[in-house]
């Protein structure tokens, strides 16, 4: 039975009456609302909140096929891929699930109906064992009543094995497992249900029993003090994992040789050009099949290759891939054209693949190209420290920073070779580098006020109020003082009704005064404290807290404002343009511009930045209204609302919402309708990190400065070369053309001997010539035309040409029977340049040096002499 037919009959039996089941597509790879988990990695995720009570659904039974990852966290067997028939990072989940309908009686029948019955898979009901909770007495009773198996062949196991919940506390309940015997008939032979609690475990530890249906029974509320209370709607929870249940009906002995692999691991032997062994020496297929799936998958579900988070096991996973082509040979990427081979195979059920087929073959081929440039030099550097048994800390971190192997990925190549890592010296080492960084992004200079220095009492004038913020509707506040703290002549204060936005988010905070009777404070920073936001600026007297008029620089908000809505509008181009891969990595929003750093794996063309920014400007133009709401994070996220997985958010957050073009969570301030944006232009693109992008841009009074100065550059330029501004073009093609014919001139002139200054002097010293010239050269091609001219036309001949263009020096030419005879251009030139604290040098026929001040080239000159002398005389 093909994989394809599995998936499709689960999901059938549980759609059908009379279970009446609704078929739910399978979530993100990326948890939409569980910060606890890297990745989905059961079909429960995306039900978790309905099975803690926080939300209900309106469906109380549902049936899945699930994608599913496990390489991070507490879920990482990452170095057993490859190497066993059933561990693989990215797997399919089918599962049904009872939100307080039905319970064990019902989930125990539908299995075993689905799991024996002819209609369905047909597996011979003499293969299958049980396993319960040791103390679910009810489960084993049902499974006896309902499907007739025998009490010998239902095993009792602990909470290890049998026993599942959430977390420490909240729904937790009993587990029963279904497993097939996968051992021939004369093996199992008659005995089969008479198995030990010994052999039973000892076989399924080994393989021949296969797990392949895990029902979990949510009966109990977990307490802080470890007692269960009883749930009062009991859930079931199921999951069968697809690639197990298609090695039993494909009758094969490894997950890896059923069809949802062979076609990934033909496509790998046409790459390589190798056989493939079904042994231990096929493990780099196997890895390289499994892992393939696995970047394709979460490269669709937007996560990116970057080294935390999410991003840095995918890129892991990427490199483990990798470096297993290395080792069958491969020196060009490989798992590109696999990753191609998924989205083949894998695009009708998943249609995000075919979506994100380019970006996934184009991410999926810069990341191999980067780790081919070091991988050899890591490799190496491994192979130099194969005589120790522990790799050092610091070793193992160099290899990380300079070679862009992974801890884990030493680890597993040490382990192959007997050796052990350091690694708590190299997390130590990380941790080093990491404090580095931030010192040097550091900005040169110290702000206004420094926060690190601000400490004392704070003084409660209002103790029992609370501060309201009322920035996102008004600039201008009349309010109370709530609480201060002054140390010498600064001032922090905490306002009752506060319009100062604290920087968040990549929003810089705002400026601007505070005054009441007697006293004003001029605003420089706004910063968070105790949950409440405390504006600060200089007061050289004794600060007496008063009512106090409050005044944000509007004029510089409405910038901040401008490019803060400019941000959302060019994230949004950027995923149209460049494809839904692109993904917010950070971000500066101040009222002189806007920086934008996004997942993206390569340089954005002028065309692509263009049609990006006219994008952004159309938008402006069509003057859109702007909404913000608060609501549900559940609810933003289901509505579309883009999030930020680096950025943590409460049960209630705000949305702002640009209506068919972007909704993302904010908590910043924005423009009213983007026509208040005016323009928006681009300054910079370039790299920030690996596959990280970085924009720059202005919007507003700034975009429009930026127009003016550059079309006042343009008449100037225009002027200059005495054209108009439209014809400006066609006259410097003009001047490029007639330039490159005087080039073409000045080239045969030096050819011919030719441009050499006034004053050169010619000395003999013994049978050799010393020519020394001046020149104002500065075209180094055009010095070496002169000196070419000078070789052919002279024999025993040395010359020195001392050039005063805007960088003065010294070139030093032999002709090739000196040269014969021991005497080097670069030694001279080293010792003439050395005369004035220089340095210079080059090949025997030819050499240079840069002698800083033109007023040392006479000494030079007069030295010249002596020099050549010496060196003859050697």
């Amino acid at each position: 039975m093909k994989s394809a037919d599995i998936r499709t009959k689960f999901l059938d039996y549980f759609r059908a009456a009379p279970r009446n089941h609704r078929e739910v597509p399978s979530a993100s790879l990326v948890p939409a609302d569980d910060p606890t988990l890297l990745f989905t990695n059961a079909g429960m995720v995306q039900f978790k909140r309905v099975f803690q009570g926080l939300e209900r659904r309106d469906f109380a039974r549902a049936t899945t096929c699930q994608k599913c990852v496990r390489a991070g966290g507490k879920h990482n067997d990452l170095e057993q891929v490859g190497h066993t028939a059933r561990h693989h990072t990215f797997f399919e989940m089918l599962g049904n699930f009872s939100f307080g309908d039905y319970f064990k009686k019902e989930a125990i029948a539908y299995a075993w109906e689905w799991v024996t019955s002819r209609d369905w898979l047909g597996i011979d009901p003499a293969r299958i064992t049980v396993s319960v909770h040791h103390q679910d007495d009810e489960a084993r009773r049902l499974w006896r009543e309902v499907t007739g198996i025998a009490d010998a062949r239902v095993y009792g196991l602990g909470d290890k094995d049998n026993f599942w919940q959430m977390g420490d506390t909240g729904p937790a309940g009993p587990c029963s497992e279904m497993y097939v015997d996968l051992r021939e008939k004369r093996e199992r032979g008659a005995g089969s249900g008479t198995l030990s609690l010994e052999d039973f475990i000892r076989l399924s530890e080994a393989g021949d029993l296969l797990e392949i249906w895990n029902l979990v029974f949510m009966q109990f509320d977990l307490q802080a003090d470890g007692s269960r209370s009883p749930l009062p709607a009991p859930s079931v929870d199921t999951g069968a994992g697809l690639e197990r249940i298609a090695a039993v009906m494909q009758n094969v002995p490894s997950n890896f040789d059923t069809d949802l692999f062979t076609p990934i691991i033909e496509r790998a032997v046409e790459v390589v050009g190798r056989e493939y062994d079904r042994g231990p020496a096929g493990a780099p297929y196997r890895v390289l099949a499994d892992h393939a799936r696995a970047v394709a998958f979460l490269l669709a579900d937007g996560v990116f290759p970057s080294s935390d988070g999410r991003g840095y096991v995918l890129r892991r996973i990427l490199r483990r891939a990798v470096r297993y082509a290395w080792l069958l040979g491969q020196r060009d990427p490989t798992l590109v054209h696999l990753t191609h081979r998924v989205v083949d195979v894998m695009h009708g059920v998943y249609p995000e693949l075919e979506k994100q087929r380019a970006h996934i073959e184009r991410t999926t081929r810069a990341e191999e190209e980067r780790f081919l440039e070091t991988i050899e030099g890591g490799l190496k550097r491994l192979d130099e420290l194969k005589g120790t048994s522990v790799i050092a800390g610091e070793e193992a971190f160099k290899l990380y920073d300079t070679y862009g192997f992974p801890l884990d990925l030493t680890q597993l190549i040490a382990a192959e070779r007997g050796q052990t890592v350091d690694a708590e010296g190299f997390e130590r080492a990380l941790g080093q580098q990491r404090r580095r960084s931030q010192q040097a992004r550091l900005k040169i200079g110290s702000p206004l006020i420094k926060a690190s220095s601000r400490e004392g009492e704070w003084v409660a004038v209002k103790p029992k109020a609370k501060q309201k913020w009322v920035g996102y509707d008004t600039t201008r506040a009349e309010t109370d003082v709530l609480a201060f703290r002054q140390q010498q002549d600064v001032v922090e204060v905490v306002l009752e009704e506060n319009p100062f936005y604290a920087e968040s988010g990549g929003q810089v905070s705002d400026t601007g005064v505070v005054k009441g009777d007697g006293w004003e404070i001029t605003v420089e920073d706004v910063e968070k404290v105790d949950g409440r936001s405390a504006v600060v600026g200089r007061f050289g007297d004794r600060f007496e807290p008063t009512p106090a008029d409050a005044v944000v620089n509007e004029a510089r908000r409405r910038n901040i404002e401008r490019n803060h809505t400019g941000t959302h509008l060019v994230h949004a181009a950027l995923r149209k343009i460049l494809g839904a891969h692109v993904r917010q990595m950070g971000s500066v929003v101040a009222p002189e511009r806007l920086r934008f750093d996004f997942a993206h794996h390569g340089p954005v063309s002028d065309d692509q930045l263009t049609a990006v920014e006219e994008e952004v400007n159309a938008h402006v133009w069509e003057n859109l209204p702007i909404a913000t709401r608060e609501m549900k994070y559940k609810d933003a996220i289901a509505a579309g609302a883009m999030a930020f997985f680096t950025e943590k958010y409460g049960d209630i957050v705000r949305v702002v919402d640009v209506p068919g073009v972007s909704l993302e969570l904010c908590g910043g301030t924005h423009v009213s309708t983007t026509g208040q944006i005016g323009l928006f232009r681009f300054t910079h693109e370039t790299g920030a990190a690996a596959n990280v992008r970085r924009i720059e841009a202005i919007t507003g009074p700034a975009a429009y400065r930026e127009a003016r100065e550059l079309e006042r550059r343009l008449q100037e330029a225009a002027a200059l070369l005495k054209s108009q501004p439209e014809h400006l073009a066609r006259r410097i093609e003009a001047l490029v053309e007639e330039n490159k014919k005087l080039e073409r001139k000045v080239g045969e002139l030096l050819k011919g001997g030719g441009g050499m200054g006034d004053g050169g002097s010619v000395a003999k010293i013994g049978d050799v010539e010393l020519h020394v010239q001046h020149g104002d050269f500065d075209d180094r091609d055009q010095i070496g035309l002169l000196v070419d001219a000078f070789r052919a036309k002279h024999k025993s001949a040395i010359l020195l040409l001392l050039t005063k263009g805007g960088r003065p020096g010294l070139h030093v030419a032999v002709t090739d029977d000196l040269v014969s005879r021991g005497l080097k251009a670069g030694e001279l030139a080293g010792d003439l340049a050395a005369l004035v604290g220089g340095k210079g040098g080059g090949r025997p026929h030819f050499a240079s040096a840069g002698v800083g001040d033109v007023a040392k080239l006479p000494l030079i000159e007069s030295s010249v002499a002596e020099v050549v002398r010496k060196r003859l005389e050697r």
